[in-house]
């Protein structure tokens, strides 16, 4: 089959099992979970469709739009990565109809254990899904608030004490430690004076299907190889993990594979 990729589609159904992967290829799913300990290979054909517009383009920009969307969507404006910048109301938001749906919703300040302890932001209906494509293997709601905005200035206070990125080599050479999320939430609150925001959740645990961790994360750029052939040992955050290296699916939106 060849087609057009998008994201990974992660689905956790039950706490105890780990979540179930499928790859998106345009309008279908292949379910990944059974491909584990085989082999299977992906072959670009050098063709990147633009993933709003499905144009043909050369280079894709903000993970698999062409520069013209990456310019006029709002879903690609700087303030999506920095929530605190929004200009929504100084009425210059790119598409104002779209930040209402997306931006002007609950929105969660959270604690996830990716690569070690980080701090983030989701939207409420994007839970746990979020913490699925960063491979976090435990999160934690801490507050919740009533637009990405607000999100974004308790976000930014936090991050003066934790980090809100992940390394992505270190999510992906073991399971990780456990770590204790309401005493990392306990401190870190008081340490901001924000210790009025809390919210009681639960602790989620997210389990993925991997069989072997690598010794040593290899990236695999498609672009250089254009074809990808190994053994896949699992699946976590965005990412395969084959017994010949790393392969990002979040970076490869719109570009045209064979499976």
């Amino acid at each position: 089959m060849s087609r057009s990729l998008r994201k990974l589609k992660g689905i956790w159904k039950d706490p105890l099992d780990p979540v179930e992967y499928y790859l998106p290829i345009d309008n279908q799913e292949i379910y990944l979970n059974p491909y584990l300990g085989k082999t299977f290979s992906l072959q670009w054909t050098g063709e990147i469709r633009c993933i709003y517009c499905e144009r043909f383009i050369k280079k894709s920009y903000h993970q698999g739009y062409c520069f013209p969307c990456f310019q006029t969507l709002a879903r690609c404006d700087f303030c999506i990565l920095k929530p605190e910048t929004c200009h929504f109301h100084l009425g210059t938001c790119r598409e104002p109809e779209w930040g209402k749906e997306h931006c002007f919703m609950p929105h969660w300040v959270y604690l996830a254990n990716t690569s070690g302890l980080k701090v983030g932001i989701t939207r409420e209906t994007q839970i746990p899904t979020r913490w699925i494509d960063q491979g976090a293997t435990e999160a934690l709601p801490i507050c919740r608030v009533e637009s990405r905005y607000q999100s974004g200035l308790i976000e930014i206070q936090l991050k003066k004490w934790v980090n809100d990125k992940t390394d992505w080599r270190k999510m992906l050479s073991s399971a990780g430690e456990k770590r204790d999320l309401r005493k990392d939430r306990d401190w870190l609150l008081r340490e901001c004076n924000l210790d009025k925001i809390s919210a009681e959740k639960e602790i989620i645990s997210i389990k993925y299907p991997v069989l072997e961790y690598p010794k040593k994360v290899k990236a695999i750029n498609i672009e250089k190889t254009s074809f990808v052939e190994g053994t896949l040992l699992g699946i976590k955050g965005q990412y395969l993990i084959f017994d010949v290296g790393v392969l990002n699916i979040r970076k490869l939106g719109g570009y045209h594979v064979s499976f």
